[in-house]
């Protein structure tokens, strides 16, 4: 395993949304990084984090006690401060996206890296947006927008879109061997996606809704973008394989699930495609990162699975499962994925990122 020679000290900024309390459930015992500072918006600041959230801590276990009498700083105003205290944050606020880009600029140009949830910067051409199993290479890029931001350790990081976390995994590595041409998914989303919990969005219960905004867009290009090539100083997005989607709100607590119909340059076998899954490893199996699956790739060969409740937690919510792969009448084959939004998909998904640039030396 790749181990740091130091503990980090982590700030959490938006610590008081749905996935800044998974951060902090992850973080509470996490071998390399320790949590010195929370922030959140000015109405939740100089509070104890325990007040702050009053009922709406959304997570099945309590919260854990280290933070309970944290006083939270000022998001936007404390950045001096906040800064001084730690060794990079995870940002996941709940702003509109101008915003959320200029913050996590300062808090860059303060020197602090930023490991960011938030799709703000997703197409920033120098900021990388990493699956660290996927696209490891592309932290290779900071020193470029390092330099663009004036910094010297500052930059920003970010992780894709939660639902793409359930199908491109299944579709990397067979693109590499065989070709992905086209894709047509549908995704059926999580409320936990919205930040929200059947107590505070009842409407939910018994229902479904065939919109997310902006979900559908970013589906078909972040993709393209975790396929694409450092070129100078950007990423440039791959022009292929063609994406089409659909985004379903389901009335289900967590976890992402994805039907896929797939296009091939050159059709692989029905048992080429699981032995390339089942023995799939990444950058972050290679390093034995913390938060890394063992088995990053999961394929059940039994007809109804893989199941949200029985699946999503499959290592501890970081692994992605895949079953149902079978021909089809217009496309090479269909088959469905699964993966736990906002563990793989949120806050465990930034987690293994900020492991990934901190075995490779982007924290120190």
């Amino acid at each position: 395993m790749a181990n740091p020679t130091r503990k980090f000290k982590v700030g959490v900024v938006g610590a008081t949304g749905m996935v800044g309390q998974r951060f902090l459930c992850l973080l509470s015992e996490h071998p390399w990084f320790d949590v010195v500072v929370l922030a959140a918006s000015a109405r939740s600041a100089n509070k104890t984090y325990e007040n702050a959230i009053g009922n709406k801590w959304c997570m099945d276990t309590p919260i854990p006690e280290k933070y309970k009498q944290m006083v939270i700083a000022d998001a936007e105003n404390d950045i001096d401060k906040i800064t001084s205290m730690v060794d990079f944050v995870f940002c996941a606020v709940n702003m509109p996206k101008d915003q959320i880009k200029e913050l996590e600029e300062k808090y860059a140009k303060h020197e602090c890296p930023v490991v960011s949830n938030n799709s703000a910067h997703r197409f920033t051409d120098d900021v990388p947006m990493v699956v660290p199993e996927l696209n490891a290479e592309h932290i290779n890029i900071i020193p470029s927008q390092r330099k663009r931001l004036g910094t010297k350790r500052g930059f920003i990081a970010v992780k894709s879109n939660c639902s793409l976390q359930s199908y491109v995994p299944a579709l990397f590595p067979l693109h590499e061997k065989f070709g992905v041409k086209d894709v047509l998914v549908c995704t059926y989303q999580a409320i936990s996606g919205a930040g929200k919990t059947f107590e505070t969005w009842p409407e939910m219960i018994d229902n479904v809704i065939p919109y997310i905004g902006g979900e559908e867009e970013k589906s078909e290009k972040e993709p393209l973008k975790l396929w694409g090539k450092i070129e100078g100083d950007k990423i440039v997005s791959a022009d292929k394989p063609n994406f089409t989607a659909q985004c379903i709100r389901v009335p289900v607590s967590n976890g992402h699930l994805g039907a896929v119909f797939v296009n091939f340059e050159n059709k692989p076998s029905v048992d080429e495609a699981i032995e390339i899954w089942n023995n799939f490893k990444g950058r972050a199996q290679e390093l034995e990162l913390p938060s890394a699956p063992k088995k990053f790739l999961n394929y059940f060969t039994e007809p109804d699975r893989p199941q949200i409740k029985s699946e999503r937690e499959l290592e501890n919510g970081m692994a992605v499962s895949i079953g149902r792969l079978r021909e089809d009448t217009q496309y090479d084959y269909k088959f469905v994925c699964l993966s736990h939004n906002t563990l793989r998909g949120a806050a465990g998904g930034a987690v293994l990122l900020a492991e990934l640039l901190a075995a490779e030396g982007y924290l120190d």
